[in-house]
């Protein structure tokens, strides 16, 4: 999962001007504004984001039936979902 975590972070970098780089992401950091110490992306950026990891990973995520506000939270919570949906994928579901 830790190799997960350090390409979403590039992702991030990669996809939105966050200002930051990639080392400077902490992997419990809120992502979107409104927590303290968030990153402050935005529902904007989530789309960004949401695309930018289904290319990087092969992935389809489809928001329906899922807490993408819980899922979303930070690159662990992310990282964690995307480890879901890869075996889901490798499932055939």
């Amino acid at each position: 999962m830790e190799e997960n975590k350090q390409r979403l972070k590039e992702i991030i970098c990669q996809r939105i001007e966050v200002g930051v780089t990639p080392d400077q992401i902490g992997d419990d950091q809120p992502l979107f504004e409104g927590a303290p110490g968030a990153l402050g992306l935005d529902s904007i950026e989530a789309l960004e984001l949401v695309v930018g990891i289904g290319e990087a990973f092969g992935l389809r995520i489809d928001g329906e039936g899922i807490d993408i506000a819980a899922k979303f939270f930070s690159v662990t919570t992310l990282a964690k979902f995307v480890e879901e949906l890869k075996a889901k994928q490798a499932a055939g579901q």
